[in-house]
């Protein structure tokens, strides 16, 4: 079984180009944990442009009835966002090498580059009782670096994936994800995955054994435009055996 944790951000920034709480992204989180799902991410940034930092505090509010449902915070580590994660304590910190003004997260960590910062932040969530993960691209070594500085978890970056799904390079792309997921189960670090994964190539994906969580947000939102939200959510979790 692979945890399906539904990012709410598109639904966040729906609610910000309005000026008011419609849609409301709790009730949405709720809609979602009544449809059975485990997890819940956000990925607050810097301008607030989707999840702001006083969605957290609601969410990690919400979430506490319901302790069987994981939140886990995706962002770059700046103090302001690891001073918020350590007040909060959500069940995971996926961190991420985003810019302060990206678009979207479009790179993995070189951990041995940042293996400095990265292993005093990771020890900074150890302490709070918080379960890391790296954002990684598909590269066997890199999951060497990232136990060595201590993570927890990492989470494959799969947009390279999604765009050669269905392609001439779909089988050697899924090789090197592959791979790593194979060094990971080695190591013994937990493997989570996430970016650009939706409803027609997540089954794919999750042939390589292993995966704990996927982290799915934009493609849902999409999806249950076309579909409704109750259908897609029930069609990911068949798809992730939950």
């Amino acid at each position: 079984m692979t945890v399906l944790s539904v990012n709410v951000n598109k639904i966040a920034l729906l609610r910000n180009s309005r000026g008011r709480n419609y849609p409301d992204v709790l009730a949405f989180v709720r809609r979602l944990l009544a449809l059975g799902v485990k997890g819940i991410t956000v990925h607050p940034r810097p301008d607030e442009r989707h999840v702001t930092r006083q969605d957290v505090v609601d969410i990690t509010e919400l979430l506490k009835d319901y302790p069987r449902v994981e939140f886990n915070i995706e962002g770059y580590p700046s103090e302001e966002f690891l001073a918020m994660v350590e007040r909060v304590r959500p069940a995971q910190c996926t961190l991420v090498p985003d810019a302060p003004d990206q678009l979207t997260s479009d790179h993995g960590w070189d951990v041995p580059t940042h293996a400095t910062e990265l292993r005093e932040i990771l020890q900074r969530l150890r302490q709070a009782g918080v379960r890391s993960s790296l954002f990684l691209d598909p590269v066997p070594g890199l999951v060497d670096a990232a136990l060595e500085v201590g993570a927890d978890r990492i989470e494959l970056y799969t947009e390279s994936y999604a765009e050669a799904f269905g392609t001439d390079r779909q089988d050697a792309v899924l090789a090197d994800y592959a791979a790593t997921a194979a060094r990971a189960r080695e190591l013994g670090i937990g493997l989570n995955a996430g970016h650009d994964l939706d409803l027609n190539n997540l089954a794919t994906f999750l042939r390589i054994p292993g995966i704990e969580e996927v982290s799915i947000g934009h493609a849902l939102v999409v999806e249950s435009l076309e579909q409704g939200m109750d259908a897609v959510v029930r069609q990911y979790l068949a798809i992730t055996g939950e």
